[in-house]
């Protein structure tokens, strides 16, 4: 029944990851209500988020034209750069399907039977590269400051302040490999395979779909279908192919302005539309010894199955 189901998340919520940091609280989804058909868009970053994004917009639209720029339809829930009010309010206000974008694992989130989840893989080392290039690409001092607008400074002192990264890339890929998991932690290998574990875990449940950042670029329209049928979408093959070209790196591009993350604060960025970097997979290998080679893989085996490790690194 409806009341046992409401129950058993109810039960569910006591037993959540808190994931907080300096810029995101997950404790924000135990205050959220959710509605039916919901779209939960759960993804390390830098590993598609935006792209999956861009393309349920495509679908819930039927088209290109939005009402809105895509963060204000679909802003990151638990960024402290919005007010928990600001946040929900925006989504509430809205009529159309949601779709909802966070950082936070599986296990951060109150899952809901009647709600779909969507998890998105990247190879980690892909990750890093353009996690790097991300942070040279922020104003992170404007960030700061909205966030002491949304939420003030009171609690800064419960985080350790942030250690400068190495000028070294080869010695910035040995401490994202080496760096043990943690709950405040963004970025490092050990979060991003938690973070797809915890997918990975719930990946036989018909309302959970692990999508891949590899498979995108294969096979979009496909994997379109796949998120088609996962949100109960009701668009044939035909018009995804009609659709897909608008989800390009180029075309996003283009729609920077329109599209690319907090861009309603649109100051956050250096070059809006230097978040839609044409990046190729495998950048790292040029920052790395074999011996740094050995040791990721090494580090991958403590961390994750076999199986796990390969859908990770090859989307299959």
């Amino acid at each position: 029944s409806a009341q046992l189901d409401r129950l058993c998340e109810d039960l569910r919520m006591g037993d959540l990851v808190t994931y907080r940091s300096v810029m995101a609280d997950s404790e924000r989804w135990g205050r959220f209500e959710h509605r039916p058909g919901d779209i939960v868009i759960s993804t390390p970053p830098k590993s598609g988020t935006t792209w999956t994004q861009m393309l349920c917009a495509l679908m819930v639209f039927d088209g290109p034209a939005f009402p809105a720029q895509l963060d204000a339809m679909s802003p990151w829930l638990d960024k402290r750069i919005r007010s928990e009010d600001e946040v929900f309010s925006i989504y509430d206000r809205q009529t159309h399907r949601r779709f909802i974008k966070t950082h936070t694992p599986l296990d951060g989130l109150p899952l809901r039977h009647d709600v779909s989840y969507i998890v998105v893989g990247r190879d980690p080392r892909d990750v890093l590269v353009s996690w790097e290039h991300h942070l040279e690409n922020i104003h992170g001092d404007i960030i700061f400051g909205h966030r002491a607008e949304a939420v003030g400074l009171d609690d800064l002192a419960e985080f350790e302040p942030p250690v400068p990264p190495d000028p070294d890339p080869t010695v910035r890929f040995r401490t994202f490999v080496e760096r043990e998991w943690s709950t405040r932690e963004p970025v490092s290998l050990a979060t991003v395979l938690h973070h797809l574990d915890t997918g990975w875990e719930h990946r036989n449940r018909s309302n959970v779909g692990l999508f891949h950042f590899l498979a995108y670029q294969r096979d979009l329209v496909g994997e379109m279908a796949r998120l088609a049928e996962l949100c109960s979408i009701d668009l044939d093959r035909e018009r995804l192919a009609e659709l897909a070209p608008e989800a390009g790196i180029a075309r996003m591009r283009d729609r920077a302005h329109e599209v690319a993350p907090d861009i309603s604060k649109s100051e956050h960025w250096k070059d809006p539309a230097d978040f839609f970097r044409s990046g190729t997979a495998g950048e790292w290998v040029e920052r790395t010894t074999e011996a740094d080679r050995a040791r990721y893989e090494q580090r991958v085996d403590e961390l994750v199955s076999a199986e796990l490790a390969r859908w990770v690194h090859e989307g299959v």
